[in-house]
């Protein structure tokens, strides 16, 4: 990187000569050391799935989890560092509480990921503050439809058919470009989620993870739920054999 040593990469507030702000660029970085989130937005609701690295055979399976609830018909998912996520999560609740407060009605997720990723923004802006190293993963089904959303660390975001974050998200995109994401049922988008996760985990096997899942759709009444455990244990092993298969 240019202008590095040379002090512009200390604070947030300050430009570098070429008009970057390197701290931002250090928060991307976090993100990447983190395990791939995905979204997919179909015909009729979204999906969300996690990549849980594991770092600790004492840690209690299905805590700390990465994928979380914001509203009634919202989800998010965060890669990055796990405590920003939670401050981010909460924030993007308390967002929820004050539109519902104000308007008695439901959020659309435009207006929601609008106000948190302006928060995010805020953070880029002074000395006295880090960026949030955190890429964030929002879906729901709202009054215009289902809809995805994802907020870097910047603060800028942008809605998207299908969204990968982490570690693997090149792979993940690649694998996401393929799908007929417009055609696709949650139920469906399930077993592709899961398989496209076991996919970009391959290149960091030696470690173990834990896959989480989660939709919203006409089978959940729009509501944001974790994937039940009978379709869960389908599409997990459905993403194993896909895995086997394409090795051999």
């Amino acid at each position: 990187m240019t202008s590095i040593g040379t002090g512009y990469d200390l604070s947030a507030s300050t430009y570098s000569p070429d008009g970057r702000i390197f701290q931002v660029e250090y928060a991307n970085k976090a993100v990447e050391n983190s395990g791939t989130a995905i979204g997919l937005k179909v015909k009729d609701g979204v999906v969300i799935a996690v990549e849980k690295l594991v770092h600790s055979k004492l840690l209690v399976p299905g805590a700390n989890r990465r994928i979380q609830t914001v509203d009634r018909h919202i989800g998010l998912a965060t890669a990055g560092l796990p405590a920003d996520g939670r401050t981010i999560a909460n924030r993007a609740r308390d967002e929820t509480a004050n539109y519902r407060d104000f308007y008695r009605s439901p959020p659309p997720l435009q207006a929601i990921v609008e106000r948190v990723g302006q928060f995010v923004q805020v953070y880029t802006l002074y000395s006295s503050v880090r960026p949030f190293g955190v890429s964030t993963i929002l879906g729901a089904v709202d009054k215009n439809g289902p809809a995805l959303y994802v907020i870097e660390p910047s603060g800028v975001f942008f809605g998207y058919h299908g969204a990968a974050v982490g570690k693997g998200r090149q792979l993940a995109k690649t694998e996401l470009e393929k799908l007929k994401l417009s055609e696709l049922t949650a139920r469906e988008a399930v077993i592709e989620a899961a398989r496209i996760i076991y996919l970009v985990h391959e290149d960091a096997k030696e470690k173990e993870f834990e896959l989480e899942m989660s939709w919203i759709g006409p089978e959940t009444n729009g509501i944001h739920l974790p994937v039940p455990k009978d379709l869960f244990d389908e599409a997990e092993s459905k993403a194993k054999e896909a895995l086997t298969s394409g090795l051999e």
